[in-house]
């Protein structure tokens, strides 16, 4: 079958293209036929049609960069993101309100059909425990009123920014997913665990070497940054057009013994 994930001729956007996951995204829809234009802080070796350098945590670089991709967008993959060691609120605020910013903005030039994925983690799997002040936030009307929040409520954030960061996309995937869902626009996200991106040694720091030897792998091993893409490749696909608003886990099988209680996560915290 040709172009079975039919992405050949499409114009796509890829935040985070110049490494790990989002580098693989850049490189396979390439491979793929799509017109992809990357959108990173620095430029990358993936062979994207054109770069757009852009601080998401930075209200006018966003624009800037939506006017100068133009349209139509017909696939949105935002895979950028800070780690752990990050300040908190600059977490926050790039994971999840400047990417919200860019998505919203973009809205206007993707047809009916056209899709959005985001990248969360394994971390945010227990939004719907937090789900009051999750929707507080993602019920702000613009960026600014989304970062004034954060700041208000840094009490609820600087315990864990990262995962809030994540639970935040997770409820934001839900929410706007189910309303996008009339207008014929998809919305979804991946939730990996460990995966061997240029990332991954900043988690290592800040939460220690010795959480991640314990902490289960079903699969025996972390994930390649290619074997998240295509994930979220697929279900951006027009072949995953009937799945949208949903949270689909890649993280090998760990949430999996987790729900079941196969693991206790709670003697890895221990």
């Amino acid at each position: 079958m040709h172009d079975p994930l039919q992405y050949e001729g499409k114009r796509v956007v890829v935040t985070g293209a110049a490494s790990g996951m989002g580098q693989s995204c850049a490189t396979i829809l390439t491979e793929l036929g799509a017109e992809v234009h990357g959108v990173d802080i620095k430029e990358g070796p993936a062979p994207v049609a054109a770069f757009h350098r852009c601080d998401l945590g930075d209200r006018q670089q966003i624009d800037e960069t939506v006017g100068a991709v133009g349209g139509p967008v017909d696939s949105l993959f935002n895979c950028a993101g800070l780690p752990t060691t990050a300040p908190a609120q600059q977490i926050v605020l790039v994971n999840l309100v400047g990417h919200r910013h860019l998505t919203e903005s973009m809205l206007a030039a993707m047809p009916e059909g056209s899709s959005i994925g985001f990248i969360s983690s394994g971390a945010g799997m227990g939004w719907m425990s937090n789900l009051g002040p999750l929707l507080e936030l993602v019920a702000t009307p613009d960026f600014d009123a989304a970062r004034q929040w954060c700041l208000d409520h840094d009490e609820l954030i600087a315990p864990n920014p990262y995962g809030f960061s994540k639970e935040a996309i997770n409820a934001y995937v839900a929410k706007r997913g189910y309303e996008l869902a009339s207008e014929g626009i998809r919305l979804n996200s991946i939730n990996p665990g460990p995966t061997d991106t240029p990332m991954m040694p900043s988690f290592v720091e800040s939460i220690g070497a010795e959480f991640f030897e314990k902490l289960p792998k079903p699969l025996g091993r972390n994930a390649r940054p290619e074997e998240q893409a295509w994930p979220l490749i697929m279900l951006n696909s027009p072949r995953s057009s009937y799945t949208t608003a949903t949270n689909v886990f890649t993280d090998g099988g760990f949430s999996g013994g987790l729900f079941t209680g196969s693991i206790d996560f709670s003697a890895l915290s221990a």
